[in-house]
């Protein structure tokens, strides 16, 4: 076995490992959910999926009646302070910091295609004007989010503001 192939082994065994750790995190966080879906007395199902190494777990109820928007709260605060315990809870049980994402009732699904349009609405606007323009406040995933799509479209986009406060600012890049 040559040198160029035992390198290629350990990332194998590497890119395995990752990969069974994101498996494992996943686990952890699906039983904390449901002990916390049984606590709450909600009915709930719990689907994981891997997305570029990334964690993403939904809770979703196909039954008659139930509802899960306590879990969700207003403009998504509960499903935030959710996702950090259950990431605070994947900490604890692994020892690895986690960066899964959780969706309850399709929200972050629902709130990915506003912010998809709100990015297209400032793309239009920093283009017919030139000028810069403000966006709302927003959590750091939702600027994420909106980053991507503006930066796909070819401009600049930038965080501004503290906390609570901070949003994004869109402009043309400079030429």
């Amino acid at each position: 076995m040559t040198a160029a192939e035992n390198i290629e082994v350990n990332d194998l065994e590497n890119q395995v490992d990752s990969e069974q750790e994101v498996l494992d995190e996943g686990d952890v966080a699906a039983d904390y959910l449901e002990e916390l879906l049984d606590i709450a007395d909600l009915d709930g199902d719990i689907d994981i999926e891997i997305r570029g190494g990334r964690t993403y777990i939904s809770i979703v109820t196909e039954e008659e009646g139930a509802d899960l928007s306590s879990l969700v709260g207003k403009d998504g605060e509960v499903l935030d302070a959710l996702q950090e315990l259950t990431r605070l809870a994947v900490l604890n049980a692994t020892g690895e910091r986690s960066r899964l994402v959780l969706d309850i009732a399709g929200y972050r699904s629902d709130r990915a295609e506003q912010l998809h349009a709100i990015a297209d609405e400032a793309i239009h606007k920093a283009r017919e004007t030139g000028e810069d323009v403000h966006l709302q406040p927003m959590s750091a995933y939702e600027r994420k989010l909106v980053h991507d799509v503006i930066a796909d479209a070819g401009l600049h986009s930038e965080s501004e503001g503290e906390s609570g406060r901070r949003h994004i600012v869109v402009s043309m890049l400079d030429n």
